[in-house]
């Protein structure tokens, strides 16, 4: 079949390359436009972009994939198929009716929980058990559409919202040509998405990753692990910004009760913080303006004693 590939994330980087290696007919990717990254402002690429370069392929990248240029554009490019994966940009109907057979989109949920812009985010964060990755139909509606493939995988205890992209893009690499085969062959199926079962997974903001020492300690190791790479988990210490990389959870721990944030233990094993239900113990962190770190590290450093707050002075 004859596709477009609509792409812009890291996610979308090994579906693009599984249709690379497929016997399909890429016509061209679309991703988003470069910009100025860094501290020197420096042009970037998108990571889909740097694969389609590598393969040598048509990359089209428009402001808005919506003008009259760009529809006239993707038109004339004749295409059985647009597959959407983490592009970044929402699709007009007129768009989305070009394509000869259908517009397809790899999500990374079980549909319909989680339509949106952060749906691994969310599923740690939530505490979910399992995730999976949807092949939609796509409509003008966001992710409402009716699905073609799902596969369904478990979230393990210390999984982050980073391992498991990683999973899924595995994952939705290897349904989307499942789906391509049954499409081409006609031997599929168009199952309606239920709306009373739709949960929303809206994009992450830099206070998401603010810690409330008044949560339980799960929801706030749920917290550290879903908001990585962005925004990350951030408290205060000593009126700066830290961040916390990784911790575990410590339902019982021995002594007096404490304040919510007060630290109450802090040596080789790690920094063990009272939440309001529970006790979590800090192994990687960062304080702000200096290098991500051990807790055994940190102690030394920063000299953090047991009986000092976290959270204190936000």
């Amino acid at each position: 079949m004859r596709i477009v590939f609509f792409g812009s994330a890291h996610f979308a980087v090994l579906p693009l390359e599984a249709l690379i290696k497929s016997q399909h007919e890429l016509l061209c990717v679309v991703t988003q436009p470069d910009k100025k990254k860094g501290r020197h402002l420096k042009v970037g690429f998108t990571d889909v972009k740097n694969t389609a370069l590598l393969g040598s392929l048509k990359v089209f990248q428009p402001e808005d994939v919506n003008d009259q240029e760009s529809v006239k554009f993707l038109k004339s490019l004749n295409a059985d198929l647009f597959v959407i994966v983490a592009y970044g940009q929402i699709l007009s109907q007129e768009v989305l009716d070009i394509p000869r057979l259908m517009p397809i989109n790899i999500h990374a949920s079980l549909l319909p929980r989680y339509r949106g812009a952060a749906p691994i985010n969310w599923a740690v964060m939530n505490g979910d058990k399992k995730t999976g990755v949807t092949i939609m139909y796509v409509v003008a509606k966001m992710d409402a559409g009716p699905s073609i493939a799902r596969q369904e995988i478990k979230i393990q205890d210390q999984e982050t919202a980073v391992t498991l992209e990683g999973k899924l893009s595995i994952c939705g690499a290897q349904l989307l040509i499942d789906a391509l085969a049954a499409i081409e062959k006609h031997d599929y199926r168009l199952v309606e998405q239920q709306e009373e079962e739709a949960v929303y997974a809206p994009k992450l903001k830099k206070d998401t990753g603010l810690i409330d020492w008044n949560n339980s300690a799960v929801n706030i190791h749920n917290q550290i692990k879903g908001v990585l790479p962005w925004p990350g988990a951030f408290t205060s210490y000593r009126k700066k910004m830290l961040k916390i990389f990784a911790a575990q959870v410590l339902p019982i721990f021995p002594g007096h009760k404490p304040v919510c944030g007060e630290v109450i233990r802090a040596d080789e094993h790690g920094i063990v913080v009272a939440c309001g239900r529970g006790f979590l113990e800090i192994k990687e962190l960062q304080l702000e303006g200096g290098k991500r770190m051990l807790a055994k590290n940190f102690i030394s450093g920063h000299k953090l004693v047991a009986g000092e707050t976290l959270g204190k002075d936000k």
